[in-house]
């Protein structure tokens, strides 16, 4: 969270786009770089499910990458049109967070039900996992559109 307040403040404040962009690639570049140089020392592994130190620093450069790439394309060089889906996201995330840990299971299982419990095999049994949670994510995406097209949108 610290994190991300941090990009806030950079994003939202009196610099010139480039000095944006910079601000933001070094902070991914130096919290991918902590992260991984601090589990390969064996000062702290790199643990996800537990969100250890090195865990939050790597996780938190690949956000800052990701800001930086996304502000770039969408805000600075002004390409739009293709960031409507992720829009719909953003403007309800609690929402989508929310219907991803509550209801996610509820829709698998009912794509299980109705298109039977293979059917997301036609892509190999490798690829689908994966399938299926593109069919669950889109399913999820139509229920946040529907909010976002009627203005409801989950606050704090």
């Amino acid at each position: 969270m610290i994190l991300g307040l941090i990009a806030g403040g950079w994003l939202r404040g009196q610099f010139a786009p480039r000095e944006k962009v910079q601000r933001l690639l070094l902070a991914g570049v130096l919290g991918v770089a902590s992260g991984a140089v601090f589990h390969w020392l064996g000062v702290c592994p790199l643990v996800k499910r537990i969100w250890t130190p090195t865990w939050t620093l790597f996780s938190g450069g690949c956000c800052f990458l990701l800001m930086a790439a996304f502000y770039s394309v969408i805000d600075w060089r002004g390409w739009r049109v293709w960031s409507f889906p992720l829009v719909v996201i953003g403007m309800n995330s609690i929402a989508a967070y929310c219907s991803a840990h509550l209801i996610e299971g509820f829709v698998i299982s009912s794509l299980r039900t109705h298109l039977g419990p293979n059917a997301f095999n036609f892509f190999g049994d490798t690829l689908a996992p994966m399938a299926q949670g593109a069919a669950a994510l889109f399913i999820l995406w139509v229920l946040l559109f529907w909010m976002y097209q009627r203005k409801l949108f989950l606050r704090i």
